[in-house]
């Protein structure tokens, strides 16, 4: 569900190192990873590999996946899942119970109803909406870790975890390139963007975050300058549709209501450490609002940036000292 988009600003003084660099479609966006300084071409085979496996394990658009297979058997046995899928699954019901439901790995029948970012998204009727929101709920999945498998207690429950996916993979490139011993790297996973090391002259790579006001890629609001994270956004201007009532409708759901979440947010960027947690965070704060969202974030201590309809820029401690608004039409809320 998080859609996200950043930008690389990769110049630097002096003579560039060697570069291995490689993009390819896969994870249903454009995966780019850059190993500065270091790797190989069989480095790069191994990482799209693994991408790949993820993807065919935990695709919910693929027939055959693990994924596929817990979704058909809902309401009748457990699944078996693999660890990506147990790890993944895990750490979303977390969310889930932080965010009392607001974060829902289950709310795979809202997001096929919508079909936002595919070629038949629509507005549902109310009746559509009221039907696919009663087969929500998180605290109908069970998870037998010890077993290796997973449940959904009713009939016509469906997971999604496309929320965290990317997040995870990126945190699984990262993983191999640090075992392969390379110190500098970009892995863009659709704007999933995690950063190992510095640049090659030793300062802090340069992400532009986007305008959430815009498609327009290159339209930056401002820059977080950051050395060994990773930086996630979730906006309502990535995957969305306009609908005959000339309204337009946005990818992520809230699941109280079935509708696009509409609480004054434009976009919720978190940076941290790890990739999985910014891609669930970065949907989970958007779901809870301004105020909840932040107080989550502050709470587990993540670094979140949100920005709302009147391009006020709210920040959790400790971002300002790595991020400036370079838009002027932006700024800072008091």
């Amino acid at each position: 569900m998080a859609a996200a988009f950043a930008a690389l600003f990769l110049s630097c003084a002096g003579a560039a190192p060697k570069e291995l660099s490689r993009s390819d479609f896969v994870l249903g966006t454009a995966c780019t990873v850059r190993l500065v300084g270091g790797g190989s071409e069989k480095l790069l085979d191994a990482i799209f590999a693994r991408l790949r496996a993820i993807e065919d394990e935990l695709s919910v658009n693929k027939g055959g996946s693990q994924i596929d297979a817990l979704n058909a058997a809902a309401g009748k046995a457990p699944a078996a899942l693999g660890p990506d899928a147990l790890a993944i699954l895990k750490r979303d019901l977390d969310l889930s119970a932080w965010s009392d439901g607001a974060f829902d790995p289950s709310v795979g029948p809202l997001v096929k109803l919508w079909g936002i970012g595919t070629d038949h998204a629509r507005l549902p009727e109310p009746r559509e909406i009221a039907a696919a929101k009663r087969l929500v709920g998180w605290k109908d999945i069970e998870l037998d870790a010890g077993r290796g498998t997973a449940y959904l207690r009713r009939k016509g429950m469906a997971l999604d975890l496309g929320s965290t996916t990317k997040g995870f993979a990126a945190d699984e490139v990262a993983r191999l390139i640090r075992e392969a011993g390379v110190k500098k790297a970009v892995i863009d996973l659709g704007g999933n963007v995690l950063v190992e090391g510095s640049r090659p002259d030793g300062k802090p790579w340069r992400i532009g975050l986007q305008d959430p006001f815009t498609s327009d890629r290159g339209a930056y609001l401002g820059v977080a300058s950051l050395t060994s994270r990773t930086m996630v956004t979730s906006g309502v201007y990535e995957r969305f549709f306009i609908g005959a009532d000339g309204k337009r409708y946005h990818h992520i759901l809230d699941t109280a209501t079935g509708y696009p979440v509409d609480n004054g947010l434009m976009s919720v960027t978190v940076i941290t450490p790890r990739s999985y947690d910014a891609d669930g965070f970065t949907t989970t704060i958007f779901a809870l609002g301004r105020e909840r969202g932040m107080a989550l974030a502050k709470a587990r201590g993540v670094d979140a940036i949100l920005v709302d309809a009147a391009k006020k820029v709210y920040m959790s401690p400790g971002v300002s000292a790595y991020f400036e608004i370079t838009d002027p039409s932006f700024s800072f809320a008091e």
